[in-house]
Parts: C-alpha cells; sequence; structure tokens
C-alpha cells in the first residue's frame, strides 16, 4: 500500500477545498444564529462570526465521520480486515474494531451465506472460513448439479452469486 501522506500542494488544494464548502454552510448558520442576512454574516460581533464557522466545522466533522464508517463498512464488504482498516487510519487492529464495530464480519465456519431461487432452480452460498472466499453448489430446474468447483473461491458473495446464477439459467426449466 502506499503512503497516504499529502504534499504541501495537495494540502493546500485540500484546505481551499474545505473552506470553499464550508463557507456556506458557516454563512447559513450565522444568519440564523443572528438573524442578519447571509452576505452580512462577517458584520457581527467577530466571536459570534467565528463560533458559527466552529459550529459549521462541527456539521462537516459529524458527516465525515459518517461517510468514514460508510467507507469502512464497504472495505469490510470487500474483504479487508481490522488490521488493513486500522494500518489505514493509524491505529492498531483493536481500535478500528472499536472505531467501526460493525466494518467487518467474521467468517465463521464454511456455512449457507445465503440461498438463491431462479430460473426454477436454487443455489447455496458458502463462505470459507479461513481465506473468507465465497464458492457455491446448486441443482439447476433441469436437475443438472454443480459447484463453483474445486478450489474456486471468490472474493464476493456477489461474484459467487453471479456465478451460481448463470448456472441457474443456463439449467433452466425449459431450456433446450
Amino acid at each position: 500500500m502506499t503512503s497516504t501522506e499529502i504534499t504541501l500542494e495537495e494540502q493546500t488544494e485540500l484546505d481551499k477545498a474545505l473552506l470553499d464548502a464550508l463557507n456556506p454552510l458557516a454563512s447559513a448558520i450565522r444568519s440564523r444564529t443572528s438573524g442578519l442576512p447571509e452576505e452580512r454574516m462577517w458584520e457581527a460581533d467577530p466571536v459570534d462570526v467565528t463560533l458559527s464557522v466552529l459550529a459549521a466545522w462541527k456539521v462537516v466533522d459529524a458527516e465525515v465521520k459518517r461517510l468514514t464508517a460508510i467507507a469502512a463498512g464497504t472495505a469490510g464488504s470487500y474483504g479487508a480486515s481490522y488490521e488493513q482498516l486500522g494500518a489505514v487510519w493509524g491505529i492498531t487492529r483493536q481500535g478500528a474494531r472499536k472505531k467501526w464495530p460493525e466494518a467487518v464480519t467474521r467468517p465463521t465456519a464454511a456455512q449457507p451465506g445465503a440461498g438463491l431461487k431462479l430460473f426454477g432452480g436454487t443455489a447455496e452460498l458458502v463462505q470459507d472460513p479461513e481465506s473468507g472466499g465465497w464458492s457455491w453448489t446448486g441443482e439447476g430446474a433441469d436437475g443438472a448439479h454443480g459447484t463453483a468447483g474445486g478450489d474456486t473461491w471468490y472474493p464476493t458473495k456477489e461474484e459467487a452469486a453471479a456465478h451460481a446464477g448463470a448456472f441457474l439459467a443456463e439449467h433452466a426449466a425449459g431450456r433446450s
């Protein structure tokens, strides 16, 4: 993985973009609390103005935390571990688990992950407890049995379901 350190130029651009995004929110908050129109926000008491900017940053901070949790959950759904999430965030595996408790689901012994009923057939998705990969077994509407085969494990449940669905479509009732 590459470093997440940013350059001075990137930091300057980020600061500018964040301030550009923050100003309308700070103006709206200040306008609501002072009763002044947004274009006169800076004419208010400097303490009140700076507190409205701080209030806007609080809103942004809450939104960043929400979006960060979504990103951690998305990474976890694609197979990232708490160790990997922590490394990216600069915290321990335990810290990542505490910060985003729902981000990573622990695979248990190979168990049914989901069932598919398509084209008159059925398939079962299973997750490997060691790799976390996904596989499938199925029976088509025409009675044919199929599996992902041997040591085939897909990185996501969705990918295994797509392959199982293709098998079920190929062995649909009335297909010749």
